[in-house]
């Protein structure tokens, strides 16, 4: 079978195509067969080395999500046969392979069937992006633990990037769950973007007083903040923060240092929640899949251009340039094209 695989970190060009023998899967594990692999910020970061951390293993194949068909079952696993349609998420996480390739073993708790009415390039485009969404829009104090229709209702949501991958998910989820959703963006081309997602009002946070124009949408403040740039929006977050507001951060777009005012954050009893998926315990995890799917039957979650995420393809053996169009900040989604449908 076919791989894309490094033996060092560096740039896209350590990534090669390779032969590799079909592996097997063990106790708890499935083999699937992989139709759609999407690309992350996290796998081309972990590729690059610019975790700060040597190479797990001695050969590694990249992209923590993917979808496709179940092809063998290793013994102690239940709810899954072969040929059950399927996404991926966290299929390197602590293990050497990933979705790069035409046959990935994974851990069956890595493993969600896809509805039928789901396609693979949707499946391909959930895990990292959806689960981290759902997990940012679950950590106020006073907000709901699970997502659903109806369970954000009368709050508002800010959403910061709502353009990228995570930000389009937090949008589809937030609105499907009943908020109103405003998302920060930086040119018309993203507005249309974020509005194709489901926001109600999107805000160009280059011009003057982004602060002012997102108060008169939302005068109370905003209730939760979905955040990719806490360095860069910190000042911002705080003028537009309500009382007992939380602020998620799943990445740190713009910096890895940030400078609070103290006495404001008092003042507005706020919250500073980080979220690292990798980490995030399985408890949160589970909550994830089984409210992504539920989204997923109530049609919530589409790609392209006209939802919002553009898809931007690459067949396996240009795995490589998949890798560079992520790290380059393309807009949308990147997928590579595995195998046949």
């Amino acid at each position: 079978m076919r791989a894309a695989t490094y033996t060092r970190t560096g740039d896209p060009s350590v990534l090669t195509i390779v032969d590799r023998d079909v592996p097997e899967p063990d106790a708890g594990e499935v083999r699937v067969r992989v139709v759609v692999s999407g690309v992350n910020p996290t796998d081309w970061k972990t590729r690059a080395g610019a975790t700060g951390q040597d190479m797990a293993f001695p050969e590694m194949v990249p992209n923590q999500d993917g979808s496709g068909v179940v092809d063998a079952i290793g013994p102690e696993v239940d709810g899954l046969a072969v040929g059950d349609r399927v996404w991926i998420y966290l299929a390197a996480h602590q293990r050497p392979t990933g979705t790069a390739q035409e046959l990935t073993v994974v851990p069956a708790s890595r493993v969600v069937l896809l509805p039928d009415n789901v396609s693979f390039e949707i499946g391909a485009s959930l895990g990292v992006p959806a689960m981290t969404a759902h997990r940012a829009l679950t950590v106020h104090e006073d907000g709901p633990a699970r997502l659903g229709p109806g369970t954000l209702a009368g709050r508002t949501v800010l959403v910061a990037g709502g353009a990228g991958a995570v930000g389009h998910a937090a949008i589809q989820l937030a609105r499907w769950s009943g908020a109103t959703v405003v998302t920060t963006i930086s040119s018309p081309a993203k507005a249309a973007l974020a509005t194709a997602a489901g926001a109600h009002h999107t805000v160009d946070y280059t011009r003057p007083d982004p602060a002012g124009a997102i108060r008169a949408v939302a005068p109370d403040g905003v209730d939760m903040v979905v955040e990719v740039a806490p360095a860069a929006n910190a000042e911002l977050n705080q003028a537009v923060l309500a009382n007992h507001g939380s602020i998620a951060v799943y990445a740190n777009d713009g910096g890895s240092h940030m400078t609070l005012d103290v006495r404001a954050h008092f003042a507005l009893n706020a919250r500073y929640q980080f979220l690292l998926l990798y980490t995030v315990g399985d408890a949160a995890l589970t909550a994830g899949v089984e409210d992504v799917t539920a989204a997923l039957r109530d049609g919530v979650l589409p790609v392209g251009e006209e939802a919002g995420l553009p898809l931007v393809r690459f067949p396996l053996k240009e795995t490589a340039a998949a890798h560079a169009a992520v790290e380059g900040g393309v807009v949308g989604k990147v997928l590579i094209d595995v195998t046949g449908v």
